[in-house]
């Protein structure tokens, strides 16, 4: 099959050519580990390798949506059956998956064929992806520069045209983030909109959703058209879908009411290239008939702030002593990385008192933005507050986590408040700063919403489209 009819098709173009015999499953997985083999040594988006796996898923492929579709797993809660899930820590490695998770499972009746996981940071402790156990994942774009995290690897890996769109999960951003620096589509969907089984059923407090990143809006929707749905033993659901998200794409919004932002919810400003993305996309949504306006929800950033990392840290230092029950281990700083055991640390000193008030707290900012979704139906913001920040930034020796997340600390104004609150929110492919890195532009609607997000993103997909922008290293 030519290098150049693989670049030009997204997944459900690559997978209408199996399903009409005009390519086999198996010439498409070749294809994407020959560009695994030319790209990884540049990106280090691949980390484990299962390309046996995906040949034999290949031979005889499943047919769904994304029959014959090469894949790729995030190496944080994309457990596959015999092979190691180690969240890109030294502590969790040599203990393959006893089972698939039942988003894998889900994966697999898409159709797709799983050559192996991606790049993260420890944990997924970080908005870059650079651990001391695989090294830095690098931007297709830039390889001086983050791809974001903690779904970096899988972005470097669809950015660069090796897969069409590969598995991600977002507790603080990390599907929206690496899909901002890497110039894709990432949509974090509403809490429980995948199911988290078959063991665990709420992570971190309802902080982390799963889902995938994309080029294009309609893989983005037809994947979580094959994946959404409760499992039986879940805690809660989300809000059934009024039809296929796949639908959604190709039918017009509406009028739209949109807010936007140009500062963070301290009154701070963004970066220059961040307001620029913000001003032109606010024009062309007038221009497409919203109703745009300049306002922001009250979120007390403070109270934020505080309940997410007691929730955060609690939820980490949960995993990590769950790991070590199980598998008869001890965790010892020698086998962190400095900022994780100081997480870590702070996590094991959180009390259950703090823990439920922090809860308590996430569940008063969603009551304050379902307020603010009754006014608008989306809020716009750029996914970040500057563009892709170069690599080393943040240094993952530091056991003082105020002092490693410092330089940054500007950096992720928004997406963590999605998290906390359980509704979705999407990161667009909108605007290219100067020096041609992406800029990513994020638009949250209320609990539920996906099928809003999807109808504003195909219009947004048709008005200004991104599919002919290639990043250096590609193909």
């Amino acid at each position: 099959m030519p290098i150049a009819e693989y670049d030009k098709l997204d997944g459900l173009g690559l997978a209408a050519l199996v399903k009409k015999g005009e390519v086999s499953a198996s010439e498409l997985t070749e294809e994407a580990i020959a560009r695994i083999e030319k790209h990884n040594p540049a990106l280090n988006a691949v980390v484990t390798k299962t390309y046996e796996i995906g040949r034999a898923a290949a031979a005889n492929p499943t047919k769904g949506a994304f029959e014959g579709v090469p894949f790729l797993l995030k190496d944080i809660l994309g457990d596959m059956e015999g092979v190691e899930t180690r969240s890109g820590s030294r502590f969790m490695s040599g203990v393959p998956a006893k089972q698939d998770a039942t988003l894998v499972k889900r994966f697999k009746a898409s159709g797709v064929s799983i050559l192996g996981k991606t790049n993260v940071p420890e944990f997924g402790l970080l908005p870059t992806t650079e651990s001391a156990l695989y090294g830095p994942a690098r931007n297709p774009w830039n390889t001086d520069h983050s791809t974001g995290g903690s779904s970096g690897g899988s972005a470097a890996a669809v950015a660069s045209g090796i897969v069409p769109m590969a598995h991600a999960n977002d507790g603080g951003g990390s599907i929206r983030i690496p899909a901002a620096c890497c110039g894709l589509v990432g949509l974090k969907p509403t809490r429980a909109r995948n199911p988290l089984g078959p063991i665990l059923g709420d992570v971190m407090g309802g902080l982390i959703h799963e889902h995938v990143v994309t080029r294009t809006v309609r893989d983005s929707a037809a994947m979580l058209d094959c994946t959404a749905g409760a499992e039986a033993g879940d805690p809660y659901y989300a809000p059934p879908q009024a039809r296929p998200y796949l639908d959604e794409v190709s039918q017009a919004p509406g009028k739209l009411r949109i807010a936007f932002s140009t500062t963070d919810l301290g009154g701070n400003k963004l970066h220059p290239d961040c307001l620029k993305a913000i001003k032109e996309n606010a024009k062309l949504l007038e221009s497409l008939g919203h109703h745009v306006e300049e306002a922001a929800p009250a979120i007390p950033m403070d109270m934020m702030s505080g309940a997410f990392m007691a929730v955060w840290a609690a939820g980490l230092a949960a995993n990590i002593d769950a790991f070590a029950m199980a598998n008869g281990r001890t965790p010892g700083d020698n086998e962190l990385e400095g900022l994780t055991w100081g997480l870590y640390q702070a996590g094991k000193a959180v009390s259950a008192s703090d823990y439920q008030m922090a809860l308590g707290g996430f569940q008063m900012l969603g009551r304050e933005m379902a307020r603010f979704h009754d006014q608008y139906d989306l809020w716009m913001t750029t996914t970040l507050g500057a563009p892709p920040i170069p690599l080393g930034r943040i240094d993952i020796t530091k056991r003082d986590p105020l002092e490693a997340f410092a330089p940054v600390i500007d950096y992720v104004p928004f997406t963590a408040i999605e998290n906390a609150t359980g509704q979705p929110a999407i990161s667009l492919p909108l605007h290219w700063n100067d020096a041609g890195l992406p800029v990513g532009v994020m638009f949250a609607a209320a609990f539920g919403a996906e099928d809003m997000l999807y109808r504003l993103a195909g219009q947004l997909e048709q008005a200004k489209p991104w599919a002919d922008k290639r990043p250096p290293v590609w193909g």
